[in-house]
This record gives C-alpha cells, structure tokens and sequence, in this order.
C-alpha cells in the first residue's frame, strides 16, 4: 500500500489492523489514533487529519508507518 496525505485512516487498518497500537507506542503524539472520537470518524478521515489533530507533521507518520510495517513484515 502505498501511503499519501489523503490515505485514509480506515484503508490503513483495514490492511495493517496492528498498527494503531504499534504506533501509538512509539510516539504518544500518535495515541489520538485510538481515541473514541477517532475511532468514530475514521471512516473518512485521512493521514493529513491525523496530522493536523496530533501536531505530527504527516511526511513523519508516513515514514513512521512505513518503517513500522517494514520491521513487522520481517519479523512474520
């Protein structure tokens, strides 16, 4: 998968459901993403909303994610 500013949240978990908590364990800035409110609007919210909400700029969470499903999918 390949991520942008306008991926959405609910694409991303449905094809990595491990990551929310992966991520929220590496920056607490990224615990927003297993907020109730969050979880309610993810199905239209996108990679630049998580952004905006958690102050971390979204090339970050980007290469984040992307580091975090490199080590997951080595690690399987």
């Amino acid at each position: 998968m390949e991520f942008n500013e306008n991926t959405k949240l609910a694409d991303i978990l449905a094809a990595y459901p491990w990551l929310p908590e992966k991520a929220a364990q590496m920056d607490k800035r990224l615990q927003i993403i297993n907020s109730p409110i969050v979880k309610a609007l993810i199905k239209r919210a996108t990679l630049a909303d998580a952004s905006k909400r958690s102050g971390y700029p979204v090339d970050e969470i980007i290469r984040e994610m992307q580091k975090l499903i490199d080590e997951h999918e080595q690690n399987a």
